[in-house]
């Protein structure tokens, strides 16, 4: 078995800096869960149109509400397998912003086919995002998202392009600096960029029959549609 990262990018997974294999190699293979920490540079949103659409996805733990710059930050990134029996590893952040940690959360499993990852994201897993890897030639991780899908009951319907936005997620080692930078930027093809962060942290890595799953780190609810 091998991480559902190498399985949806092959070759290409082999062609990322060393550091971020073992990051993107944590899973229920491996063993390992990988928590960083570090700093946000800057968390930014677009125009005051989207404020009212971030308020709402805070209920669920989807996006951040509130800009800021130099905010400590957490991503928890732990394997384990949910109720329908698949392979999931959380990504969920936490910003220490002022006055109130906000988190946004994700949980991520293998599509049926094997050939990307399924991002799952908020508390109830509500929205669901088609995600793609790349590696650069620089070594670095591009992730770019595809189609997204809202979910809720008999509801199954896909986001409309006025209404979504394209995620892109650029995650690359600084040799020099011991520490791995990210970059993420959300853009709407309608309204231009909504929101975005970048900035630095170190992970560590823990075997996960120690450390388990933490309370409150999985979803409230899980959706079995992929």
């Amino acid at each position: 078995m091998s991480s559902m990262f190498r399985t949806v990018m092959g070759a290409g997974f082999d062609r990322l800096h060393p550091q971020l294999r073992r990051r993107f190699s944590v899973g229920l293979a491996s063993g390992e869960a990988c928590t960083g920490r570090g700093v946000m540079d800057r968390i930014w949103h677009g125009g005051a149109f989207v404020k009212p659409f971030l308020a709402l996805g805070t209920t669920r733990n989807i996006l951040v509400p509130r800009e800021g710059r130099n905010i400590s930050f957490k991503i928890e990134n732990v394997p384990y397998e949910d109720t329908f029996g698949r392979e999931t590893v959380t990504f969920v952040r936490t910003f220490d912003l002022p006055g109130r940690s906000r988190r946004f959360d994700a949980q991520m499993v293998l599509s049926p086919k094997g050939d990307r990852i399924l991002d799952y994201l908020g508390t109830h897993q509500h929205l669901a995002s088609e995600l793609h890897f790349r590696a650069e030639p620089d070594g670095s991780l591009l992730i770019r998202s595809g189609e997204h899908r809202f979910r809720e009951g008999a509801v199954d319907v896909r986001v409309p392009e006025l209404i979504g936005a394209t995620a892109e997620v650029r995650e690359s080692y600084d040799d020099a600096a011991g520490r791995f930078r990210i970059r993420v930027r959300v853009v709407n093809k309608y309204f231009g960029p909504l929101f975005g962060y970048e900035g630095s942290f170190t992970a560590s890595y823990t075997d996960i029959r120690t450390c388990g799953v933490r309370p409150g780190l999985r979803p409230v609810r899980e959706e079995s549609r992929a």
